[in-house]
């Protein structure tokens, strides 16, 4: 069975969308952040994505 993927409230900066991602993976969410970071500033279909998934997905 398969997790789902939430945004957090424990850990987050803007909407915790970094945040549940690094817990779905099992990362760490500053590598997330980073790699956010780098999607977004080349070309922008980063931020419409991190917008999208921060509308998206439910707290938890």
């Amino acid at each position: 069975m398969a997790k789902p993927l939430y945004k957090l409230r424990e850990g987050r900066i803007i909407s915790g969308v970094c945040a549940g991602l690094a817990e779905y993976f099992n990362i760490d969410v500053n590598i997330v952040r980073i790699c956010a970071v780098l999607i977004g500033c080349a070309g922008g279909a980063g931020v419409i994505a991190y917008i999208a998934a921060a509308m998206l997905l439910p707290e938890r």
